[in-house]
């Protein structure tokens, strides 16, 4: 359930983008702690500081360094927005309909499943994505970012798992009194091994 522990393309852009937060929090972070610690230091010295001086600290120091930093980060957040998004065609599309407090999918074929949706390994996968009663929130940590079913609305998520396995999914949006048991499994199988929508993989 780690979104740092990625299993596809677009889960790793998501955690690539959490690192740089990190990095450019502790950044900040050392910035301030080393002005509280100049600050204390060398109480009195600031009233004797020449304007020239003031200003490296004020508008270098203070404001231009934090900003330089949340302008890279937010140009990073925007590249990752723009590369997940579901562009060009995928191996296939899935309807899911979210409700208190189950999921439903639905592939390209009319065959439906309940609490598991099956993808191919390895091949990028649509789901369009809506809910029956109030607004859900479908998140699966290792293969994509979170996105919203909202009732009277279609949402398109794309994910891809790089390799088979089964990856947990939950509701990230509170919807009730079962919300905390509201969640389903995604199973990647090899597509080598022809594997029908509905059978067990090995």
């Amino acid at each position: 359930m780690s979104t740092i522990d990625p299993a596809g393309p677009s889960a790793s852009r998501v955690a690539s983008l959490w690192w740089w937060m990190l990095g450019g929090s502790v950044l900040l972070s050392a910035l301030v702690f080393a002005l509280l610690l100049v600050a204390l230091f060398r109480r009195g010295v600031a009233d004797r500081e020449t304007p020239e001086r003031k200003r490296v600290w004020i508008g270098w120091l203070g404001l231009g360094m934090p900003i330089a930093v949340l302008m890279v980060l937010l140009a990073f957040a925007l590249w990752v927005g723009e590369r997940n998004l579901p562009t060009g065609p995928a191996a296939r599309t899935i309807d899911v309909r979210a409700y208190n407090y189950g999921w439903e999918f639905c592939d390209e074929d009319s065959r439906c499943s309940e609490g598991v949706l099956r993808i191919p390994a390895g091949q990028p996968v649509d789901l369009d994505i809506t809910a029956s009663d109030v607004i859900h929130s479908l998140w699966i940590p290792r293969l994509a970012g979170k996105m919203d079913a909202i009732p009277g609305q279609v949402n398109r998520l794309r994910i891809e798992a790089s390799m088979p396995g089964t990856y947990q999914a939950v509701c990230a949006e509170y919807c009730g009194v079962g919300h905390a048991n509201h969640s389903f499994v995604v199973e990647a199988y090899d597509t080598d091994e022809s594997i029908a929508p509905g059978e067990t993989a090995p």
